[in-house]
């Protein structure tokens, strides 16, 4: 009892004076005992195990603790995760027992964890801080046990120039920490620091291991992160190994490959499940499109002009557009929007690119200033007003996202993405980076960013080559016979080099039928048509309803986002229980039920009805005493000063 109340008061002496106290020591995994001291709890071993059929991975990442301790701990770690991943699985291995965590809503979650820890049950509680972020928390680890939890997540490996790209993230560093509040103080590093002088701990073992199995020939696999051996089963099947079993855990794990072949790849999967049947058809584009290829273009350049524009974001924006323009060809084509509270065009119809009217454009560009507030929907309308043929029409949005966007906005764009390509420009130091990847997200693009003017030359040039090259425009996917529905995206943007179509649904009836993908070259419309049958169906593929419910989350949270919007967070939920999905809304919890409670538990029902000693209840006073006494000379001094 007395070691008991000096743990007591010291501990309520730092929680008085000490601003750091409740912060998490970075790099450090956090634990603590039952009287709340903290101690190091290194993870002692990470290992990953994923598999990669085409572009779906599937990740098992099992981690080990141990502890060594003569007492029962508690501990909470942050560590990161993909953000596209889909989080469906946790088990909690205590000794030999195993057990099923359950997803449950996200407060439940935490109730039912507590519940558990103050009954002196193991358990362990997982949850999203981000997409990107996830944070673990242990309860009542047993002296002398190991401990192992293992996470499964699915995930769409889309890929960029050609190149596919798998990472397993390994820290939480700087990178996250520039992109949030102060208050957010779960940033940590979760794996140990040697240097520290006061914990001593061995340094966490890192293995992983990597199935990469391809519907055509792989072009090449690379592993620049780590030293690693690369096994070639086939010329569509390779295993990634690390050279070292148990190499450090320091940086990203990063595999980089390609598929061969010069043509149009497409293909689909399908998986039967017991209630709902799912399937996941690509189209892919050719490695590379011949000049003369390119269809003719058409680009609407809508800028925001709004107040929160003025200085920084607007002078990158006339950066951007000057560099966009410079590299357009003279039998191209395009307009300027601005847009404030209502909207202004450069010409009433689009005009060659040529040098007269670009210089022309520029002086435009230069005259303006910014002000007032904003209005994107009309914005969008006016420009789609304007288009006067099929050629392929680009909307290259600039803004810095404080703008007014109504839920309609995003629906715009979904819905007209057989029209054309959405491209969003975030600009300025501190850029709206939610509703700039929503827009992206909706119009199947990808998202370019500017923090700093140094920068938009280069990032022009980026966009530049990123949409010289469509190899198909008007591009549409039509299934014959096979019933599908629940179809994402429901409508196709134009087909560019560096990224494939890709389609998600549900379908039902007979696995029969088949798939046309069609969309116009520069010269002749292309039509690309595949058979469905029982042949398709891969039962190995229950990963495609994770994957397609991810998606459907992301959508609604793209629209939460947004300020102003109606909350999603019923909708949120329910889809992630009913596909057993780690959420912003829902959490997975694990107790161990059938094992023996701790010791922490036992000794504190022992205690539960017993009175202190009189010369423990004069510790008690002397040390409420000596706080009260010390509040006062500080709250003293801070007036006096």
């Amino acid at each position: 009892m007395k070691i008991k109340l000096i743990i007591l008061l010291v501990c309520m002496t730092q929680a008085v004076f000490s601003q750091n106290f409740e912060k998490a020591e970075s790099p450090y995994v956090i634990a603590t005992d039952s009287s709340g001291q903290k101690l190091s709890l290194p993870i002692q071993k990470v290992d990953v195990k994923a598999t990669i059929s085409g572009i779906i991975a599937e990740v098992t990442s099992r981690q080990v603790y141990v502890n060594d301790q003569d007492i029962p701990l508690g501990a909470t770690y942050v560590f990161p995760g993909s953000t596209n991943a889909a989080v469906n699985a946790m088990t909690m291995t205590v000794g030999d027992r195993i057990i099923e965590a359950q997803i449950k809503e996200k407060e439940q979650a935490k109730k039912e964890f507590e519940e558990a820890v103050d009954e002196g049950k193991t358990a362990s509680l997982f949850q999203q801080h981000r997409p990107n972020v996830f944070q673990m928390d242990l309860g009542n680890i047993p002296a002398h046990e190991t401990v192992i939890i293992e996470i499964k997540y699915t995930e769409l490996l889309i890929p960029v120039k050609g190149v596919y790209e798998f990472v397993y993230p390994t820290i939480v560093g700087s990178r996250y920490n520039a992109e949030i509040e102060k208050k957010e103080e779960w940033i940590v590093n979760p794996y140990a620091n040697l240097d520290h002088p006061e914990n001593p701990i061995v340094e966490p073992v890192f293995d992983i291991e990597v199935s990469l199995n391809a519907p055509i020939p792989l072009h090449g696999v690379s592993v620049d992160s780590h030293k690693t051996l690369i096994e070639y089963k086939s010329d569509k099947n390779a295993t990634i190994l690390l050279d070292n079993n148990g190499l450090s855990n320091k940086k990203d794990f990063i595999l980089k490959y390609k598929l061969a072949g010069n043509d149009i790849q497409t293909g689909i999967t399908l998986y039967e499940g017991d209630e709902e049947n799912f399937f996941l058809y690509i189209g892919q584009s050719p490695k590379r499109i011949k000049k003369s290829k390119i269809p003719k273009r058409e680009f609407f350049f809508i800028i925001d002009v709004s107040g929160s524009m003025n200085g920084f974001p607007l002078e990158v924006s006339k950066t951007l557009i000057k560099e966009i323009l410079s590299n357009l060809n003279p039998n191209e084509r395009f307009n300027i929007l601005l847009f404030s509270a209502s909207s202004s065009v450069y010409s009433q119809e689009s005009v060659p690119a040529t040098p007269e009217n670009i210089s022309d454009a520029i002086n435009y560009i230069d005259s303006q200033n910014s002000g007032g507030g904003t209005n994107m929907l009309s914005a969008f309308k006016h420009a789609f007003s304007m288009i006067k043929d099929k050629s392929s029409t680009s909307m290259v949005i600039l803004t810095d996202g404080y703008v007014s966007v109504e839920k309609e906005a995003f629906n715009f764009i979904e819905s007209n993405l057989s029209k054309a390509n959405f491209f969003p420009f975030g600009i300025g130091s501190s850029v709206n980076r939610h509703l700039i990847e929503g827009i992206a997200h909706f119009g199947q693009a990808q998202p370019f960013i500017v923090t700093n003017k140094k920068f938009a030359k280069q990032t022009a040039a980026d966009f530049c080559e990123y949409v010289r090259s469509p190899v198909l425009t008007d591009v549409k996917v039509k299934f014959k016979e096979l019933d599908v529905y629940d179809i994402t995206p429901v409508q196709q943007p134009d087909l560019f080099a560096e990224k494939p179509i890709v389609v998600l649904g549900k379908w039902k009836g007979k696995a029969n039928g088949k798939v046309k993908l069609t969309g116009h070259t520069s010269d002749n419309k292309y039509v690309n048509e595949i058979g469905i049958s029982a042949n398709n169906i891969d039962p190995n593929q229950q990963g495609l309803k994770y994957l397609w419910a991810r998606n459907k989350l992301k959508y609604l949270s793209d629209y939460e986002s947004v300020s102003g919007f109606e909350s999603n967070k019923e909708e949120i939920t329910a889809l992630a229980l009913k596909y057993s999905l780690l959420s912003e809304y829902t959490s997975f919890v694990a107790i161990d039920h059938d094992g023996t409670e701790t010791e922490q538990n036992d000794q504190h029902t022992n205690n539960s009805g017993a009175v202190p000693e009189p010369h423990e209840w004069a510790l008690i006073m002397i040390g409420i005493g000596l706080l009260v006494f010390m509040y006062w000379r500080s709250q003293n001094s801070t007036t006096t000063a």
